[in-house]
């Protein structure tokens, strides 16, 4: 056990320690506010203050985890070493910086409470984020901050038997349409139908009139391949279903049908299953409330968690509902145009309410790569590039890698050419270790 001596012992405190020394390194900790204890304890200790009390092992603490609320903190970035960091500690501190109150700042998604400019669907850009203004966005930097903070705790204590963590890899399927053409029901086939031949898009018809006529597959039909892959594993794949109303956003299935709940039912049988919210959900609980309930009918079991359509996180209020709602895991943290880690991590967390200061039980699963993000790149080489570094960034810490693929990524549809090959090889890197 780790044992933290601080003049303070906040909310903000024993949440981001919890954090770095428990769920990242695998070290309980403890904390202090009393000398004699803390020169009593006869393990892992160190010092989180103004200033040291001896020579133990001391991290200068900046304010941020002893205050309240949001303030405009002014952030100054540096190099360190192969990656980099902020909140400098001074020279008595046995890290240059105070990776605990950085660690806060991203993990909290501080930035995302300040004000900032929203994308056309309301979401927080990459682009208004400290990572990606810095260069940062594709390190898991506070993972990586963790392992420096854990070689000096190592050097300091020799004879502890330090626990070591392994790679691991959670693989997403978004559903948010599950067929193209098939259970769409008339009007939506007559319509769909009217728009391919104006637009001169036979091709369309005639594949259409395939799938409703049983002589072709449905494009987006791509379950069979998916759940044949998860057979060949033994680590789940989590699926995300819309069974929201049709709306101008979302254009599934309507949750009635019994074919659509039989597909849902099947995949449930091979793998976890949880809820894709509509887009107006996002802000009614009440509504997200129904869709949760639908889903819980369906596979007869409580859903494995939730993600938000079009990946819209609005802070706090998103997360507020699904804590109200007993929703115990969200995979809605990442971004749809970059690959890396919006939360700066590859280690899911606890959501922290900085309006109520107070750690909440909904469990954050940040993803790291969407397959809408590899788009931007060429060829197989460079997505190929690309995803291996990521990767490697994730085994150099022992984190979790999250993709985030949909089930028509896998269809033969030309956008979509290769990315079996990326899925596959995000698969094989569990056996690469």
């Amino acid at each position: 056990m780790l044992l933290v001596y601080t003049h303070k012992i906040t909310p903000r405190v024993k949440y981001t320690f919890k954090q770095v020394c428990t769920r990242i390194l695998g070290i309980p900790v403890e904390f202090t506010t009393t000398i004699e204890d803390f020169i009593a304890h006869d393990s892992l200790k160190m010092s989180y203050t103004k200033q040291p009390l001896s020579s133990e092992v001391f991290i200068r603490s900046n304010d941020l985890l002893f205050e309240q609320g949001l303030s405009d903190i002014d952030i100054n970035i540096y190099d360190w070493e192969d990656t980099k960091c902020f909140f400098l500690a001074g020279e008595k501190s046995a890290l240059p910086y105070d990776i605990f109150a950085a660690t806060f700042y991203l993990i909290s998604r501080y930035e995302e409470y300040l004000p900032h400019v929203k994308d056309n669907y309301g979401r927080f850009p990459a682009e208004e984020s400290l990572a990606y203004n810095n260069q940062f966005l594709t390190q898991p930097v506070v993972d990586i901050w963790a392992y420096k903070f854990k070689a000096v705790l190592q050097e300091q204590f020799p004879d502890f038997d330090f626990p070591e963590k392994t790679y691991s890899v959670t693989p997403i399927i978004d559903v948010p349409t599950a067929y193209k053409y098939k259970l769409v029901g008339v009007m939506r086939t007559f319509g769909g139908t009217i728009k391919d031949f104006f637009a001169f898009r036979f091709k369309d018809v005639y594949e259409r009139f395939g799938v409703l006529l049983g002589a072709r597959k449905d494009p987006f039909d791509t379950y069979k391949y998916i759940v044949n892959r998860q057979k060949k594993r033994n680590f789940k794949f989590i699926f995300f279903f819309l069974v929201g109303d049709f709306s101008t956003y979302d254009k599934n299935i309507n949750s009635q049908k019994q074919k659509f709940k039989s597909l849902i039912k099947h995949v449930a049988d091979y793998c976890k299953v949880g809820i894709k919210s509509s887009f107006f959900a996002l802000n009614d609980i009440e509504l997200l409330k129904i869709e949760k309930s639908r889903m819980e009918a369906i596979i007869n079991t409580n859903i494995a968690g939730s993600r938000h359509s079009f990946s819209k996180v609005n802070l706090p209020e998103s997360y507020r509902n699904l804590v109200e709602l007993e929703i115990p895991e969200d995979y809605t943290m990442g971004y749809v145009n970059h690959l890396g880690f919006r939360a700066g991590t590859c280690t899911p967390f606890l959501f922290y309410d900085l309006d109520y200061e107070v750690q909440t039980p909904l469990k954050i699963v940040p993803y790291h790569a969407l397959d809408f993000a590899f788009l931007k790149y060429n060829s197989l080489l460079d997505k190929q590039e690309a995803l291996d570094k990521l990767i490697k960034q994730v085994k150099a810490v022992k984190g979790n890698f999250v993709p985030v693929f949909h089930n028509y990524t896998f269809s033969n549809i030309p956008r979509w050419k290769h990315f079996k090959t990326l899925f596959n090889t995000i698969l094989d890197s569990v056996d690469e270790q």
